[in-house]
């Protein structure tokens, strides 16, 4: 086995990305019919890859945690990396996690960024999106996201949005009243004082007065009629609506094949961001 070949076996172990391309799979120990498969794509950019992924099941005293997150940077790889190794840390040291996880999340998240914001000189410009899903004991997911990144469910024969895509010109007051404002230029997608395509990002200190990282939570019951979840990137959102998405992996038992084919879609329509999906079938 090559050094690269081994490399990509302990990356997949660890279910971390990125690569070019790069996949991995897991299950829960919990219950083995519980599995996760990844699978990234860089675009035509010539920028070094943005995205990076989360996809791991980890072990908590008696409880099993399945962390799955997509980190989609923007001027930056450096902040999506750190988000990638410290924002579940972040999230799982809060005391409330197992009794209130939503405000846990939503602590974390306001932590982990004030202290990216604190390490500007070291982690550059620029900033990142994240969806993030902790799957507790195979029957509760907590969602949480910030910009455009999506997490879609699919469950009792139907496609449904756990996340909010936070779009500058939905957003437009609350940015106008903290002193920025949305350009709308023909031809272009609505921005952040003419800058950044999303309302809420990581990072950005020099639009973090205009902008929010607070995110949105959902909590959802895993139940017998709840078949899988995606997290992607705007890559694939930009390109397939959730009920296309979901139409087009339902039949699709291996997880990482059903991510793999999410790219290759994603592809097949011309979406020439990077492109990071992760699927969760249970």
């Amino acid at each position: 086995m090559t050094g690269r070949e081994i490399l990509s076996k302990m990356k997949e172990k660890v279910g971390l990305g990125p690569s070019d391309p790069d996949s991995g799979k897991g299950k829960s120990k919990m219950q083995k019919h519980v599995t996760h498969g990844f699978h990234l794509v860089k675009g035509k950019s010539h920028h070094a890859m943005e995205d990076y992924v989360v996809a791991q099941f980890k072990q908590v005293g008696d409880n099993e945690l399945g962390l799955f997150a997509i980190f989609d940077g923007h001027l930056s790889h450096e902040i999506p990396d750190y988000l990638r190794t410290h924002l579940f840390e972040n999230i799982l040291n809060e005391p409330d996690f197992w009794t209130e996880p939503e405000n846990a999340v939503r602590r974390a998240y306001r932590i982990t960024d004030n202290t990216i914001l604190d390490k500007a000189v070291d982690l550059g410009k620029g900033g990142s999106t994240a969806v993030t899903a902790i799957l507790i004991n195979c029957h509760k997911l907590v969602v949480a996201n910030v910009g455009d990144s999506r997490a879609v469910i699919y469950k009792n024969g139907k496609a449904k949005q756990l996340s909010i895509d936070h779009e500058p010109s939905v957003e437009r007051e609350s940015i106008e009243n903290r002193g920025g404002f949305v350009s709308n230029f023909p031809g272009d997608v609505p921005r952040v004082d003419g800058q950044l395509a999303v309302a809420r990002a990581f990072g950005d200190k020099s639009l973090k007065m205009h902008l929010s990282s607070e995110p949105d939570v959902e909590v959802e019951q895993i139940d017998d009629e709840t078949e899988f979840v995606i997290l992607a990137s705007d890559g694939l959102w930009k390109v397939m609506s959730n009920e296309e998405a979901v139409n087009a992996i339902k039949h699709i038992k291996d997880a990482r094949a059903a991510a793999k084919h999410l790219t290759e879609e994603a592809l097949n329509r011309k979406s020439s961001d990077d492109i990071s999906v992760v699927v969760v079938r249970f």
